[in-house]
């Protein structure tokens, strides 16, 4: 896992330079946003259930998916579901703290579009699902941080597509 931080020095550090005034302005940017992005997800952490609860509601609660041959259909299937959005939430929270995405390849996205496939996972309603997590959360840490963790959902709907 990187973090923005190491992801500016690292690029310095390839090329022996110092930091440039662009370096700079990235860490300056990422600072200026470091209360808000905790913030966030200390209201995240604190809501994550009611989260998830609700972008199901608004994504597939009511869909064929969760009816009779659907692939939420027994309990099993839709506590997996749930599982798996907690995670997605709980991943993309630290790649928002974190200020890098690299998080999200290395321990959910490796892998997960082919797991999906194999096991006859419907790619398009997690993908909806995300996204209603998307809405729910911004709704919840208001327009700022909403944006910033759009990035990140955005990318886990990307790495699945």
């Amino acid at each position: 896992m990187q973090d923005a931080i190491t992801a500016v020095i690292n690029a310095a550090d390839v090329q022996g330079k110092y930091l440039d005034n662009n370096s700079i302005d990235k860490l300056r940017s990422y600072f200026q946003t470091g209360e808000l992005r905790v913030r966030a997800a200390a209201s995240i952490a604190a809501n994550a259930a009611g989260i998830i609860k609700e972008a199901v509601a608004k994504s597939l609660l009511y869909s064929d998916i969760t009816r009779p041959g659907g692939n939420m259909y027994t309990t099993r299937r839709y506590a997996a579901c749930i599982r798996d959005l907690d995670y997605y939430l709980r991943y993309a929270t630290y790649a928002m703290l974190a200020g890098d995405p690299s998080i999200l390849d290395e321990r959910v996205l490796n892998g997960l579009k082919e797991t999906y496939n194999s096991l006859g996972v419907p790619i398009g309603a997690t993908i909806q699902s995300i996204q209603a997590m998307k809405e729910v959360t911004a709704s919840l840490v208001g327009a700022d941080a909403g944006s910033e963790m759009g990035v990140y959902f955005d990318y886990i709907c990307a790495g699945l597509s």
